[in-house]
């Protein structure tokens, strides 16, 4: 909605002084309608149903594939860099969190 600024500024106290008893009883009963508007399509797009077909959708970020500095931790699968390692036994990571 546009705002002409360099109107007068008028206060809701001087609108509803010039209202006459008839408008305010309508304006009362339109705004205090029982339905509530609720927009199907917009809370639907935020759910989504397990085992949907995402193969049609594209990633919006880059990965980068693990790197010389980091290890994969044997207990929760999470990439971490090297100074996360708690500890190592035959060859599996363990991370500071999972030990």
């Amino acid at each position: 909605m546009a705002t002409d600024y360099d109107a007068p500024r008028r206060s809701e106290a001087d609108e509803l002084a010039e209202d006459s008893l008839e408008e305010l009883k309508a304006r009362r009963n339109e705004t205090q309608s029982g339905v509530v508007d609720i927009d199907e399509d917009a809370s639907a797009e935020n759910f989504e149903l397990p085992g949907a077909d995402l193969s049609g959708e594209e990633l919006t970020f880059k990965v980068l594939p693990k790197q010389a500095d980091e290890f994969t931790c044997s207990k929760c699968f999470l990439v971490h860099h090297r100074s996360r390692l708690a500890e190592e036994v035959n060859g599996q990571y363990v991370c500071r969190d999972c030990a």
